[in-house]
């Protein structure tokens, strides 16, 4: 069997996520895609299935992600799942998902959200959420998601059909929070400034901001009507030179933690 995960990484929880399960999907050779990287839509018609994959931003679904499924022509019924990374809350992220790649004509079968460290760094300056995630608990239940899809994709194989899956909208607090608007985080997050003693002109914000909003003019300036306050800058700057009225030089998570990789290593 072949498939693909398009997956929309920001602090790369979700990327080594996705390699786990794209190693570990037994019987399925797996093309990871980068959403951000890869903005072409690649060809499904060679896929038996196809995983999509993003975090949770503001308790939500990226503006990022639903932007590029909805971009995919429609499908008849090809099989999909959806898999979503968290540090404190999963909020409605699996359930809007699912409801996204279904609109485009994709079948869910399978849907997963994996507790990894905390990304968004003012809740990890307010001690919000755990950067020693996952717990036993949390790393068992994936390994469980894992081996349960391989099993229904083995299943489908041999000729049975692969019901769809049910996937809930998530508690009441979840759904409370999952229901602000595409441009709260933005708000959330309000201006960036930049330290200019700090800043080295690398460009490193410039190449790396998902939604295109940084230009180099020589120090960043950035576009906030294209922002959605992913803290992509934030938390990649090189030297820390990038900073907003809440934030400054703390907290910052570039990349998944040893802790983590180790985790999975060993899963």
């Amino acid at each position: 069997m072949k498939g693909k995960i398009l997956y929309y990484s920001g602090s790369g929880n979700t990327k080594i996520s996705c390699e786990y399960i794209a190693q570990n999907l037994e019987g399925v050779e797996i093309e990871l895609i980068d959403m951000v990287k890869n903005e072409t839509i690649p060809d499904f018609d060679e896929c038996d299935i196809v995983g999509f994959a993003t975090f949770t931003d503001f308790f939500a679904t990226p503006h990022l992600f639903e932007q590029y499924v909805r971009k995919i022509p429609e499908q008849n019924d090809k099989m999909a799942f959806v898999f979503n990374t968290y540090g404190i809350m999963s909020g409605q992220t699996l359930f809007r998902m699912s409801k996204e790649v279904t609109s485009r004509g994709f079948k869910v079968i399978a849907g997963h959200s994996f507790k990894t460290p905390e990304s968004y760094p003012p809740a990890i300056k307010r001690g919000i959420g755990s950067q020693d995630n996952p717990k036993e608990k949390s790393l068992k239940k994936f390994k469980r998601f894992v081996e349960q899809l391989s099993d229904s994709l083995k299943s489908n194989a041999e000729g049975n059909e692969i019901k769809k899956a049910k996937i809930k909208k998530g508690s009441i607090m979840g759904r409370l929070f999952g229901n602000r608007g595409p441009t709260s985080a933005r708000k959330s997050m309000g201006e960036k400034y930049v330290d200019e003693e700090l800043c080295t002109e690398c460009g490193v914000c410039e190449k790396g901001c998902p939604y295109n909003a940084i230009a180099l003019s020589s120090k960043p300036e950035f576009d906030m009507e294209k922002c959605y306050g992913c803290w992509w800058c934030y938390n990649h700057c090189p030297k820390e030179a990038i900073y907003t009225n809440k934030m400054r030089g703390s907290s910052h998570y570039p990349k998944p933690t040893k802790e983590f990789k180790e985790k999975l290593m060993n899963l």
